[in-house]
């Protein structure tokens, strides 16, 4: 496969004429006349003076910095030189609040400088950690090949991380290891296929893609924050809170146009069977109403069943995205993969991530709970299901940045409650939430699950009720019926949760406005304040 000169990689990815180069010329140490030889056919082959260029330049008039791999130059491999050039440019970079964009083909550090340049590994990556703590962006893309303690340090560090496809990515180069060893790697063992499996790798891109994926990414975190697009300010839907108090003063309440008050004679088993219909609309058409969809680690919203591999998505879905022009991080149950596989263990681990991954970026976080309940499994008990949601709704609770959720459908036990905690809960009429489903709780109370319709109207499991105890904020109509048919034409499928979209995204632009510590005090406190 023929891979793009860094010169022709660069050329594809900037808008033309923004490139500036920050390089100069690199003190070399003195180390012995046979590698000043090296160093001087390397210059000679490659063009360039080391094995790390940097400058600046613009991704769809977004500006960003960049640090990138010269492969040709000894290998891309870094040296004390190199390391100097890298990790001045990422300093620059956060003191001029950019983006940074990480572009390395390496094989790790420069053997003929020995344990110095393997040091500077910590070097590069402390700045890298500077530039992250400041809450400003840094994107990896992985080219061929990238090993050794590159990957092992910076290289492994984005907050998002993009890969070429079929290139060589793993811990140490295949011959290295087999004569370590003695056993050679598996084919796949070190592709970035592998690593996009595992979630340690959030999308395939090749050259030709990655302007795009990264124009798209810098839409969504360049802005470091949620401030309000044109078209949605006062007037357009928005929500509007008390003013901020101080922290303590209790929970922020916020009120919506169109927001249906709490009232009965809604069937609640109607709303559970509402909420189970296959044609149901979920995770993926709340996703289609967004723009810039990033999606992060192993998340995937499936094709279905494909040359006999079942592609029918994960569970839970993490991804950078602008709702109706807000940045955020969506983290949301996709009730169609939960058809094949219940929400696992590494899923709500994906979820935590996403968290982390949101408050490293300060971007607000919306989560989307549609779940028929978690894993139920011997395997799902050895891994942890149970730790696993209490680390997940632990991390939720205590992010610092402002969180809006939406019960979308079903809320079944320890799987909704995980992405349930936030400044600020929105539901649809027929939603529900419960800590089993109505069967499970008919097996408790009577042995047999005959007894589900009388369980889900005798739990108080609705939007209504959730609205009263003071767990739902708002709760938003559902077209044609409500709880008892949902939405009946692809029309009002459509305009539901474009509606719903609006809702949530304004909720989140009126979290941002909050004072963090009013705004997490309020998280803390409201479950203890909910109204019998």
């Amino acid at each position: 496969m023929k891979r793009p000169h860094l010169d022709d990689l660069l050329g594809g990815l900037l808008d033309a004429g923004t490139w500036r180069c920050w390089d100069r010329a690199p003190e070399q140490p003195a180390l012995s006349a046979a590698y000043g030889q090296d160093l001087a056919r390397a210059s000679e082959r490659s063009g360039a003076d080391e094995a790390i260029r940097t400058g600046e330049g613009h991704v769809g008039g977004h500006r960003v910095a960049v640090v990138a791999s010269e492969y040709g130059f000894l290998g891309g491999s870094v040296g004390m030189a190199a390391a100097r050039r890298a990790t001045a440019a990422i300093r620059r970079a956060t003191a001029q609040r950019q983006a940074l964009l990480a572009l390395p083909a390496s094989g790790g550090t420069r053997i003929h400088e020995g344990t110095p340049a393997f040091l500077q590994m910590l070097t590069i990556s402390s700045a890298i950690a500077e530039h992250r703590a400041a809450g400003l962006p840094y994107l990896v893309y992985l080219r061929h090949p990238t090993t050794g303690g590159v990957l092992a340090s910076w290289a492994s560090l984005g907050h998002v991380t993009f890969a070429e496809p079929g290139a060589l990515v793993g811990f140490l180069g295949p011959r290295v290891v087999e004569a370590l060893t003695g056993t050679a790697l598996g084919p796949d063992a070190q592709s970035p296929e592998t690593l996009r499996l595992a979630g340690l790798v959030d999308a395939l891109v090749t050259p030709e893609e990655l302007r795009e994926s990264i124009q798209r990414v810098l839409n969504v975190v360049a802005g470091g924050g949620a401030a309000a697009p044109p078209g949605h300010g006062p007037g357009h839907n928005d929500v509007a809170g008390p003013p901020a108090g101080p922290a303590g003063s209790g929970p922020f309440r916020i009120t919506l146009p169109g927001s249906r008050p709490a009232r009965s004679g809604r069937d609640p088993w109607m709303s559970v069977l509402a909420t189970r219909a296959p044609d149901r609309p979920g995770l993926r058409e709340f996703l289609a109403v967004a723009s810039d969809v990033t999606l992060l680690g192993a998340s995937s919203l499936g094709r279905g069943v494909s040359q006999g591999t079942d592609t029918s998505g994960t569970p839970i879905v993490t991804a950078l995205a602008l709702l109706r022009g807000t940045p955020c991080v969506v983290i949301g149950q996709d009730r169609s993969a939960q058809w094949h596989r219940r929400i696992g263990v590494a899923d709500l681990d994906a979820a935590r991530d996403a968290v982390r991954r949101a408050a490293d970026l300060r971007l607000p976080i919306l989560t989307v709970i549609d779940t028929p309940g978690a894993e139920l499994s011997e395997a799902a008990e050895r891994h942890g299901i149970a730790p696993a949601i209490a680390r997940c709704l632990a991390t939720l609770l205590t992010t610092p940045v402002p969180t809006v959720s939406v019960l979308l459908g079903q809320g079944t036990g320890g799987a909704a409650l995980a992405l349930l905690p936030a400044d600020t809960v929105i539901a649809a009429e027929d939603a529900w939430l419960a800590p089993l489903p109505p069967e499970g709780a008919s097996v408790i109370m009577y042995r047999d699950v005959g007894h589900a319709a009388g369980m889900a109207r005798g739990l108080r499991i609705t939007a209504h009720d959730l609205q009263r105890l003071g767990a739902v904020d708002l709760v938003l109509p559902v077209p044609d019926g409500g709880v008892d048919g949902g939405p009946k034409t692809a029309a009002d499928v459509r305009g539901w949760v474009a509606g719903l979209a609006e809702t949530a995204a304004a909720c989140l632009r009126a979290a941002v406005g909050l004072d963090p510590a009013t705004r997490l005090a309020a998280r803390r406190d409201r479950h203890d304040q909910l109204t019998p």
